[in-house]
C-alpha cells in the first residue's frame, strides 16, 4: 500500500505440541516446524529469549530457515526487566544484545521489555531505563518496546516520555492489562490475546475485520477506532510499520486467527 508502513502478523513462538496436525500437518518434523509457519505468517514473537539465552548459531539458523522480509520480535530476558530498579539493568542488556542477537541480521524486529505487572511508573528510574537501551547496535538501529502492565502507566508524563526516546508501547488487547494505544514510535506493536475456542479462527468474523481494519489505520498514521488512549492526539498521520501479534487466549487457534488477519490485509 502505498503511503503506509508495512504490517506483519504473526504468534509467539512455534513450538507447541497442540498445533501439531491443526497448525501443522500431521507428518511434518519438528526440525521443520519454524521453516512451515514463517511461510504462513509475515512475523513470531521469540518467548525463549526472555527465559535465557540463545546461542549466536541459534540465531544464525532461525535467519537462514526462515524466507525474505520474514521478521522476529524477541522478548528482552526478564533479568533486564523483573527487578526493583530499572536504571541497574545496564549490564543484562549489554550482555543481552553481545549473545548473538545480531546473527539475525535484517530479520531483526523489535525488542520488548516486558514489565511486571507490580511495577509502577517511576518517572526518574523508568527515564534511566530508556536512555540504556541502545539505538543501534553494530551499525543496525534497533527499535524497543516497552509492554508495561500497571495502571500508573496511563499517564501524559509517561507518554511523552517514551515518545522523546522513540519507543513504542506495546498495545495490550481483550485483556486485563491496561490499555495504552498511543503511537510514540515509528511503528505499532499489538499484542491481542481474545481467541476463543469456539471460533474456528480465534476471533469472531467482526473482530477479525476490525482488528485488520486497525492494522491499516496504524500502517497509514491514523488512530484506530475502540483502543483506549491516554493522549487524544496521538495520531499525526506519518506512515508507521505495524506488528501484530495473536499471543495467549485460546492458543490452538492463535495461528488460524493470524491467518484469517494476513488473508484480510491482502
Amino acid at each position: 500500500m502505498s503511503g503506509t508502513g508495512a504490517i506483519r502478523v504473526g504468534i509467539g513462538g512455534w513450538t507447541y505440541e497442540p498445533w501439531r496436525g491443526t497448525f501443522y500437518p500431521d507428518k511434518l518434523t519438528q526440525k521443520r516446524e519454524l521453516e512451515y509457519a514463517s511461510r504462513q505468517l509475515t512475523s513470531i514473537e521469540i518467548n525463549g529469549t526472555f527465559y535465557g539465552a540463545q546461542k549466536p548459531e541459534t540465531f544464525a539458523k532461525w535467519r537462514d530457515e526462515t524466507p525474505d522480509g520474514f521478521v522476529f520480535s524477541l522478548k528482552a530476558p526478564r533479568f533486564a526487566t523483573n527487578r526493583s530498579v530499572l536504571a541497574d539493568a545496564g549490564r543484562t542488556i549489554a550482555r543481552f544484545f553481545a549473545g548473538g542477537v545480531m546473527e539475525l541480521a535484517d530479520k531483526l524486529g523489535p525488542i520488548n521489555w516486558q514489565l511486571l505487572p507490580t511495577t509502577k511508573f517511576d518517572p526518574i528510574d523508568f527515564e534511566a531505563f530508556l536512555k540504556l537501551l541502545p539505538k543501534e547496535v553494530n551499525g543496525r538501529a534497533i527499535r524497543h518496546v516497552v509492554e508495561v502492565r500497571h495502571a500508573s502507566f496511563r499517564c501524559p508524563e509517561f507518554i511523552g516520555m517514551v515518545r522523546e526516546h522513540g519507543v513504542a508501547v506495546a498495545i495490550a488487547a481483550d485483556s486485563a492489562y491496561p490499555q495504552i494505544a498511543d503511537a510514540t514510535a515509528p511503528f505499532v506493536y499489538a499484542r491481542i490475546m481474545g481467541t476463543k475456542q469456539a471460533a474456528e479462527f480465534g476471533y469472531s468474523d467482526a473482530a477479525l475485520d476490525a482488528w485488520a481494519a486497525r492494522a491499516r489505520a496504524w500502517a497509514a498514521g491514523a488512530m484506530a477506532d475502540g483502543l483506549d488512549y491516554v493522549d487524544s492526539r496521538s495520531a499525526d498521520g506519518k506512515a508507521r510499520d505495524v506488528y501484530l501479534y495473536v499471543i495467549s487466549g485460546h492458543k490452538v487457534r492463535n495461528p488460524a486467527a493470524a491467518m484469517a488477519l494476513l488473508k484480510r490485509l491482502g
